[in-house]
């Protein structure tokens, strides 16, 4: 496995690369990482993981300075893993100037993580462009439990035209059902014990509208309410067109239950997909 740190290098290391495929990251990884790191070699011959906590995407309240960086652990998981290539590049590598071209995002991103985080995707949308003008990918892997994420990096690389095709990977789950995420690295004990409950209760969404509910407005409320109940702070609980994300209509067959929530200083995000006979 090599270690490069600076573009040029890593540009001339890809170029005579027949096809790679790309794992963009903030490190700290987890199992869920490493199980998009396999998927990615499954469709490539070079497979690149970036590691690079992206300031832009943090509001100046978040968590930036204490965004867990365990560099050494992760290149050991990723030798393990027999990934090819580690991009680590520094802030000055990726923003040698202050980075005033940014892209004009659509709607969907002023909706749910958007409406909660304010510039949250276009800071992620800065990034992922880059990295991939950077890497020039064939192949770029992402995760589900990071959906709107998703829908919105599809999108950038549908109108934009980029050569890369995007992959979901299905998230990794604790055996409690808590997604695996490097936030959870915040929860103590105790905390950690509750933190199953937010997958819990959107599965209960799930559940319910596979038996046929209907009144998604009143799903959300109740599990909201139980969340609230136990001593969470509820940011969202909405159940969406998978594709659009927007509101469900009559004729929706593709779902997605959406939450997201505080315990304690942590935040918290899960989903799960539904599709309707």
């Amino acid at each position: 496995m090599e270690i490069i740190t600076d573009i040029a290098p890593l540009r001339a290391r890809l170029r005579h690369e027949a096809s790679v495929a790309f794992v963009p990251t903030m490190g700290n990884l987890h199992a869920g990482h490493l199980s998009l790191v396999r998927i990615a070699q499954k469709h490539a011959s070079c497979s690149v993981v970036s590691i690079f906590v992206n300031r832009l995407q943090f509001a100046p309240h978040e968590d930036f300075d204490r965004y867990p960086r365990t560099w050494s652990d992760d290149c050991r998981l990723l030798e393990e893993q027999g990934a090819d290539i580690v991009f680590m590049p520094d802030e000055k590598t990726l923003y040698p100037v202050p980075q005033e071209f940014q892209l004009l995002l659509p709607p969907v991103a002023d909706t749910l993580e958007g409406a909660c985080r304010p510039g949250f995707f276009r800071g992620v949308t800065t990034v992922v462009l880059k990295l991939f003008n950077i890497v020039q990918p064939h192949v770029a892997v992402f995760g589900e439990k990071d959906y709107q994420q998703l829908q919105v990096v599809h999108r950038m690389v549908d109108q934009l035209n980029l050569p890369v095709e995007i992959i979901a990977g299905e998230t990794v789950r604790d055996e409690d059902g808590l997604a695996l995420s490097s936030r959870n690295n915040y929860l103590d004990a105790t905390q950690r014990q509750e933190a199953g409950e937010l997958a819990h209760h959107l599965k209960q969404i799930r559940d319910s509208i596979a038996s046929g509910e209907r009144d998604f407005p009143l799903l959300e409320q109740l599990v909201a309410e139980k969340l609230s109940k136990r001593g969470w702070v509820v940011d969202y609980v909405a159940v969406r067109q998978q594709h659009t994300l927007l509101p469900v209509a009559a004729s929706d067959s593709s779902l997605v239950i959406l939450g997201a929530a505080w315990l304690n200083q942590t935040r918290l995000i899960d989903n799960f997909l539904l599709t309707l006979p």
